[in-house]
């Protein structure tokens, strides 16, 4: 990065002028580069796309930058908005500032911490708190809060099929049993009744930061990559698609979370319900499609893995973690009173 650059473009945006620049790497990869930044007594966080521009990148970054400028003065807690950048001269893409989260993430730690980690009557406030995040999400007045255009709610339910075959039509190089047999049953059983709102698109404890200690409180929402507005019950499916009832095994073997005394997945749903005021009638039809849509996301990165265009070795273990999640969308399609 080059930090000379960075500098003249801060002291444009009267962000600290003249002090010096601190960048370290927070985290880096495929997918974003996040930089801790001090300059003065100001801490930010800085988010770009990786070194080697993705197709797209840049515009996401501009749009997730929308996102959390729209939250602002809500009840949704994400990091501030500071400033965005859409000149990829300055440090060779697109990228935004962020205000420093004072706070832990699930994803970077080594189990709960303390004092969840010994003490389980604690963990139910982090589902319940996970789930609340995305219930104040949904209704917030997305169009009150300028994100008119920034999706495209009408038709929803329609596309989601055809969009996410389509995707999988570019890169699919075997079967995948199950998958067709639930995006027969999704055309179907679509949704006639809901009310639009903003999805964060990938929700679950890895995207989300708590405050230190207890109880557990949210605080933030971040990573808006796949943000839009749409259906936000989709992100409560996307949490529940995975979540272990107490009769299922829920330590953190083949799974990133340890869910050792969490509540059930009927607990979580009726949290949302009661926080958002949202029916959760049809939860199973989200379930579903999250199954369906988290399918075909893996598979894409299990195909470039197999051409050895993958870069990233947890993608050798996407393989069948595919085959089961279109195994169980498959499965709550045939059994579900929907």
């Amino acid at each position: 990065m080059n930090i000379e650059s960075l500098a003249r473009w801060l002291d444009g945006q009267d962000i600290a002028p003249g002090e010096p620049v601190e960048v370290s790497l927070i985290s880096g990869g495929t997918s974003n580069d996040i930089f801790d930044i001090r300059r003065g007594e100001r801490r930010m966080v800085l988010r770009k796309p990786p070194e080697k521009v993705p197709p797209g990148r840049n515009e996401t970054m501009l749009r997730e930058f929308r996102v959390l400028n729209a939250l602002g003065g809500t009840e949704v807690p994400h990091p501030e908005a500071i400033a965005v950048c859409d000149d990829t001269d300055v440090i060779g893409s697109c990228f935004y500032l962020m205000g420093h989260v004072n706070g832990w993430s699930p994803m970077n730690t080594d189990g709960w911490p303390e004092p969840f980690k010994s003490d389980l009557s604690l963990r139910p406030g982090l589902a319940y708190e996970l789930v609340e995040g995305i219930a104040k999400l949904g209704n917030v007045d997305w169009r009150a809060r300028g994100l008119e255009g920034f999706g495209r709610p009408d038709g929803f339910h329609d596309r989601q099929v055809d969009r996410w075959q389509a995707h999988l039509a570019k890169f699919r190089f075997r079967e995948i049993p199950g998958l067709d047999a639930a995006a027969a049953w999704l055309r179907t059983h679509r949704p006639r009744h809901w009310e639009p709102g903003i999805i964060h698109g990938d929700y679950q404890f890895a995207n989300v930061m708590f405050k230190h200690g207890a109880p557990a409180e949210l605080a933030a929402l971040v990573d808006f990559e796949m943000a839009t507005v749409g259906d936000p019950l989709l992100d409560l499916g996307w949490v529940v698609m995975g979540w272990p009832n107490a009769d299922e095994d829920r330590d953190a073997a083949g799974r990133y979370a340890d869910y050792t005394g969490m509540p059930d997945r009927a607990d979580i749903i009726e949290h949302y319900a009661k926080v958002s005021g949202r029916d959760v009638a049809d939860i199973d039809y989200y379930v579903i499609l999250a199954r369906f849509k988290m399918a075909i996301v893996l598979e894409g990165g299990y195909a470039r893995h197999v051409k050895g265009d993958g870069g990233n070795p947890k993608m050798a273990y996407y393989g069948d973690a595919v085959l089961q999640m279109a195994a169980q969308a498959a499965e709550l399609a045939a059994t579900t009173r929907l």
